[in-house]
């Protein structure tokens, strides 16, 4: 099946970034694409700074999602996208919604991990989700659903693969800083291999985002790789690829589960 990523750099605006992802779609639907991913937070620009954003946030009904829906439906599409929920008075969440070719609601995911690092703090102003997940079928392949940060925790994915996960889709604004470049690819790259998964990668672009929105196979082979500005890249999954690869390399089936790992015990020196 064919998927396309979005490569975008939000605005403040959610009404000029909801006319570029209907730019996009359209010319993912022209590319015979079943799947359109954007990047995290596409709603509106995800600041670094301490502005609030709940003034921006939307319910799962709001004008936004409805508006991806009509993105989705007018192009035959299935879409997923980042967007802010309302949580409490000073917090929204960092969700994410998948949106089936009929315009309806496939299901949601609350951001886990929360980015308090490199000088960050995204926890002042996102709430962490409670750890319900998403997965659901597409194309013959089952997907699960991770957001930037969420990458760096391998049970998470982990925990999409045995949920039925063949690919994952991320959605990010992965920020630019010191070897974050290289732990992006890297981390990407890793996850696909240790679950022999395909991962879908679509980072933001402009402001403070890196871009490289990437497609890795499930032996982490990487398929299809956007550079540094705006743009709709296209990328292939194809099933037999993930049997093949879980064929050559079987290590989920090798986990040990009866085998309980103890913690370390620190070592004895003289």
């Amino acid at each position: 099946m064919q998927v396309a990523l979005g490569q975008m750099g939000a605005t403040p605006n959610k009404t000029e970034n909801l006319e570029t992802m209907r730019q996009l779609a359209a010319k993912a639907s022209a590319a015979r694409a079943e799947l359109l991913v954007f990047p995290e937070g596409a709603m509106a620009h995800f600041s670094d700074s301490k502005q609030s954003l709940v003034a921006v946030a939307e319910p799962l009904d709001g004008v936004f999602v409805q508006g991806l829906g009509e993105v989705a439906r007018n192009n035959g599409l299935t879409v997923i996208c980042g967007m802010w929920e309302p949580a409490d008075a000073k917090r929204v969440y960092n969700t994410l919604v998948a949106i089936g070719p009929d315009g309806r609601l496939i299901g949601s995911y609350r951001k886990i991990h929360l980015y308090d690092a490199f000088g960050h703090k995204e926890s002042d102003k996102i709430k962490p989700g409670d750890g319900e997940t998403l997965t659901f079928q597409l194309g013959g392949i089952t997907f699960g659903v991770m957001t930037c940060y969420d990458v760096r925790f391998p049970e998470l994915a982990r925990c999409l693969v045995d949920r039925g996960a063949e690919a994952i889709v991320l959605p990010s604004g992965w920020v630019h800083g010191l070897l974050k470049e290289d732990h992006w690819e890297v981390l990407v790259r890793a996850r696909a291999i240790e679950n022999t998964v395909y991962m879908v990668a679509c980072d933001q672009v402009k402001n403070i985002y890196s871009g490289s929105s990437m497609v890795v196979d499930p032996l982490g082979v990487v398929r299809a790789r956007a550079g540094e500005e705006p743009e709709l890249l296209m990328g292939e999954l194809i099933p037999d690829r993930i049997r093949e690869a879980r064929l050559k390399l079987p290590s989920l089936l090798h986990r040990r589960f009866s085998v309980r790992l103890e913690k370390a015990v620190p070592a004895v020196t003289g």
